[in-house]
């Protein structure tokens, strides 16, 4: 019997997260992400899938965001038929976020072949808002620490990862040694989402690396909100926040009622402007074991907040004037409502937009970080005029440190480790910190390598 493993996604970059694992005649694909950012990444997303979609067994998905998830629709529309395992949780949040990232598509296509800004004619998109839905009947749910078998000769269990809600550490049994997939590992002491899970067991190990080359500001990202939302409010200001939908916002949303319901912060216009976020939000109530917020909590942020949903209520928002703080998907400002907003706040000096979260290379986000004079939106190009500010200290991400102390509780040593979901500096930067600290040799696979895991 012969296992082999090989990467086709996330390797060299963060995002485009997929991996190939082949047992004797079966195949399983761990992760089944878009890619994002660069423009020579995002081309990957169309171009032809390595191996035959219809030959693959099972999806193993880790968590249900989209650079991990938002593949799937494309993958069902080119043949494959087999099932998806992941949490509940994470398929509660598929059922959200893979229509919106289709209706996103639909929505860009049309604005792009409306106003003539596309070299395709006509722009169409990856896949539609239903072929999403039509993938979620592949969706096949699992608990937390519950071994199940996707194919014969494989077992596999999942843990917590402590990321978002339903994140999940994938433990792949082949009959003589376990294979271990972090996905993206959560952090020790975030203020909303529980600890990660212990890993135990791993003979072979594929780990995250978003911060390998980082560590997080030792500093009370509560604080650093009211820093920036009292000087911004001084001036007369708009605060935006571009928030990733699941996760992130919900953070916020608590930090900020926190600001609010103990005055450290005066009561002003707050609005969650993402069907997506409010959606991902409601879940709060019914996995309340993945967090550590109570329902009281859940309550009261529900009750500063307004919601906006429709479209409608979305431009209403720039209709009241004064102060406010929006929060808009998506997070690194790849599409969604956010960019109205973006448009027409980031031109003035008094406002104030602010990262909550990592920018990928290539994405407006990341560009705006490095000083970009100017950025690209709906084909025009904007001035940045706003102050930008980077909370890295509400990052979802475990940074470098606090990955090693994970991974420390991994019995013995694993015979390989492969380091992914990193830029090519933070890969390299997290593989010696694991000489260093831990020990272990540890490799960073390119796209298309595949190994004989013995």
């Amino acid at each position: 019997m012969t296992t082999s493993l090989t990467f086709l996604g996330a390797t060299e970059t963060v995002t485009g997260s997929r991996f190939l694992l082949e047992h004797d005649d079966k195949r399983l694909l761990i992760d089944c992400g878009l890619f994002q950012g660069l423009k020579k990444l995002r081309l990957m997303n169309r171009a032809p899938f390595p191996v035959d979609p219809a030959s693959i067994d099972a999806v193993l998905l880790t968590h249900a965001h989209i650079d991990h998830s938002g593949y799937i629709p494309a993958l069902c529309n080119n043949g494959f038929r087999g099932r998806i395992y992941c949490t509940h949780a994470s398929r509660d949040l598929c059922r959200i976020l893979l229509p919106d990232a289709g209706h996103l598509q639909e929505e860009e296509a049309e604005r792009a072949n409306r106003k003539g800004y596309t070299r395709h004619k006509p722009a169409l998109p990856l896949y539609t808002e239903m072929d999403a839905f039509n993938s979620l009947h592949c969706f096949e749910a699992v608990d937390y620490n519950s071994r199940f078998s996707p194919v014969e000769g494989i077992s596999v269990n999942m843990t917590n990862a402590g990321h978002i809600l339903g994140s999940a550490c994938i433990h792949v049994y082949d009959g003589s040694k376990n294979i271990v997939f972090t996905g993206d590992v959560g952090r020790p002491d975030d203020p909303v989402m529980n600890s990660p899970d212990s890993l135990k067991d791993a003979d072979y190990l594929v780990v995250e690396s978003t911060y390998g080359d980082r560590r997080h500001e030792r500093v009370d990202p509560g604080a650093m909100l009211e820093s920036v939302i009292t000087h911004t409010l001084k001036k007369g200001g708009v605060i935006l926040i571009p928030t990733f939908a699941v996760g992130r916002a919900q953070t916020l949303l608590y930090l900020i009622g926190e600001l609010i319901s103990t005055g450290k912060i005066p009561k002003i216009p707050l609005y969650l402007d993402s069907p997506m976020a409010i959606t991902a939000t409601d879940l709060f109530y019914r996995y309340n074991d993945q967090h550590k917020l109570s329902a009281e909590t859940c309550r009261l942020m529900d009750e500063l907040v307004t919601c906006t949903r429709s479209v409608e209520e979305s431009k209403a928002i720039a209709a009241r004037n004064g102060p406010k703080i929006i929060l808009s998907a998506s997070g690194m400002l790849t599409g969604g409502r956010v960019l109205h907003h973006l448009k027409l706040y980031v031109r003035e000096q008094r406002n104030t937009i602010v990262f909550v979260g990592y920018q990928a290379a290539g994405t407006r986000g990341a560009n705006m970080l490095a000083g970009a004079e100017s950025i690209k939106v709906h084909g025009n190009y904007v001035p940045v005029r706003a102050k930008l500010v980077s909370i890295d200290a509400l990052s979802a991400h475990a940074d470098y440190v606090e990955m090693a102390e994970w991974l420390s509780s991994v019995r013995g040593q694993p015979r390989k480790t492969f380091i992914v979901h990193g830029e090519p500096q933070s890969q390299d930067a997290f593989r010696r910190y694991l000489a260093d600290q831990l020990g272990w040799s540890a490799v960073i696979p390119s796209f298309g390598d595949s190994v004989q895991l013995d």
